[in-house]
């Protein structure tokens, strides 16, 4: 009876809370960090509860501190009387020191974008995989959705086959 419990746990620890699909057809992704987030308690419950949407978030980078900016999390309406929910407001970045550095030469020197791909659970805590990204022009989109496309073509013919 305890395996049960300790399952269903470790299952609610490391769940999915939000992903920003159009991320990858979008930008393509060089290299990926984890971050952790600074939030307030409502903030953490619509979280638990799902209300988190990251379609047009963006990554910035302001006095050697990354920040979560376009996040929206919308309150609950049990939320408590006394706070006042702001739902996009800007959100602090926990990375640790070598990879703000890294993130600032390649944004600054090359010209890369910070995009957040998803928010998940981990160990209790909320994390952001954020992804360090190049746009793509409209020919690469073109050929991420032909590819896309023959792979679903092909999962067809294997299943008939």
């Amino acid at each position: 009876m305890a395996d049960k419990k300790s399952k269903k746990n470790n299952k609610q620890q490391n769940a999915t809370i939000a992903v920003n699909r159009q991320a990858k057809f979008e930008y393509s992704i060089e290299e990926r960090f984890e971050a952790g987030l600074v939030l307030e308690g409502w903030e953490v419950k619509s979280l638990r509860d799902g209300r988190v949407q990251l379609k047009e978030s963006y990554v910035t980078i302001k006095r050697g501190e990354a920040w979560l900016l376009g996040a929206h999390i919308s309150a609950l309406l049990s939320a408590s009387t006394h706070v006042n929910p702001d739902a996009v407001r800007a959100k602090k970045l926990l990375l640790n020191r070598h990879e703000l550095n890294k993130l600032i030469g390649a944004v600054e020197r090359k010209g890369y974008t910070l995009i957040p791909l998803s928010m998940y659970w981990k160990n209790g805590r909320a994390k952001l995989e954020i992804g360090l990204a190049k746009g793509k022009q409209l020919h690469d989109k073109r050929a991420t959705s032909k590819d896309r496309d023959w792979q679903r073509e092909k999962a067809r013919i294997m299943k008939k086959g």
